[in-house]
């Protein structure tokens, strides 16, 4: 037999508990990977409850895994038993469309999600695809490079795509899970870093954390004075935003890039993105390209997710606090 433990949700909403599946054969192009690993992502808890209507039950959610390979199938010639590997939101690619051919295996139309009708990381053990098993590297902590798979590589792409570099004036709006990783890269890459937060009392972690200046968006007038200065401004959060003070904040050619979902959209009047050349983009997580270099720079830059760390077993109590946005800043399950 080749079953795997996990812990799986049964119905929208419902808690999770111990679920055993079938895995078979193992194919000739993935690798077996035991899980030491696994953090607990806002897109789990989506997932969980349906949010997307994507979820067929029962599954076993988790993404963003480390964990070591146990075993290989017939056709794996790049990676080896033994080996450290972090797998994201991504499991397989059809791996000859035009996408795939030019390493964004994540824009493939037939892209596998690693816990979206599969069964993913709240587990001992999982299987991908061997080229989305991603060699971690010996000076990342496992526990703190985990929501690296999926958060680091959400905010990193983006920077990367977008050409930041020392020249750049970065503002990285939010200051919680994915924020706090995006202020370390844009920092990483030799930006002059502003973080935007509702918080005051962040101002001193994300100046810790890499950030030349701190803005307070609660302070009425704030957005207003930094008018004009920004090159790149990355938005994390999942909440409504006065976005045309942000556009204004744009420098000409500068680019809002959104990575957080905010709820009611966004309207934007078109003169300002016209008369400043100024763009809005989006961006999903990343390529396994993107991902080993990803983790490169964390390991070289020693950028690090701030954990909670719960016990598997305890994956509802982890989940339960997540959905209350009570984790500073990502849970991880060990096992």
């Amino acid at each position: 037999m080749n079953d795997i433990h996990g812990l799986a949700v049964h119905a929208a909403g419902a808690q999770l508990l111990p679920y055993k599946y079938d895995a078979g054969e193992l194919k000739p192009n993935e690798v077996e990977i035991k899980i030491s690993h696994c953090g607990v992502c806002h897109s789990d808890v989506h997932l969980i409850d349906n949010d997307w209507g994507v979820s067929k039950y029962p599954f076993i959610p988790g993404h963003e895994i480390i964990g070591t390979v146990i075993a290989m199938g017939s056709d794996v010639r790049d990676r080896t038993v033994g080996q450290r590997v972090g797998v994201g939101w991504q499991a397989d690619s059809c791996g000859i469309c035009e996408w795939c051919l030019q390493g964004d295996e994540h824009l493939c139309a037939q892209s596998q999600p690693t816990c979206v009708g599969r069964n993913g990381g709240f587990a001992e053990k999982v299987r991908v695809n061997s080229r989305f098993a991603i060699p971690v590297p010996d000076a990342l902590d496992s526990e703190n490079a985990s929501p690296l798979l999926c958060g680091g590589i959400t905010v990193y792409s983006p920077l990367r795509n977008h050409g930041v570099r020392p020249s750049s004036r970065v503002g990285v709006i939010g200051i919680g899970g994915l924020g706090h990783m995006g202020i370390q890269f844009a920092r990483a890459f030799g930006a002059e870093v502003t973080a935007f937060s509702t918080t005051k009392d962040k101002e001193d972690e994300a100046r810790q954390l890499g950030a030349h200046h701190f803005v307070n968006t609660r302070d009425t007038g704030a957005l207003k004075k930094v008018a004009g200065g920004f090159d790149f401004l990355l938005s994390t959060v999942s909440a409504d935003q006065d976005w045309a003070s942000y556009i204004n904040a744009l420098r000409p050619k500068g680019t809002l890039c959104i990575v957080g979902v905010p709820p009611s959209g966004i309207q934007l009047q078109a003169f300002p993105l016209i008369s400043g050349q100024r763009a809005v983009s989006g961006s999903p997580t990343g390529s396994p390209r993107d991902l080993h270099e990803m983790l490169n720079v964390a390991a070289r830059h020693k950028v690090k997710a701030i954990t909670e760390r719960f016990a598997m077993s305890k994956a509802n109590d982890a989940v339960a606090r997540v959905k209350k946005n009570q984790v500073r800043y990502r849970a991880v399950l060990a096992n």
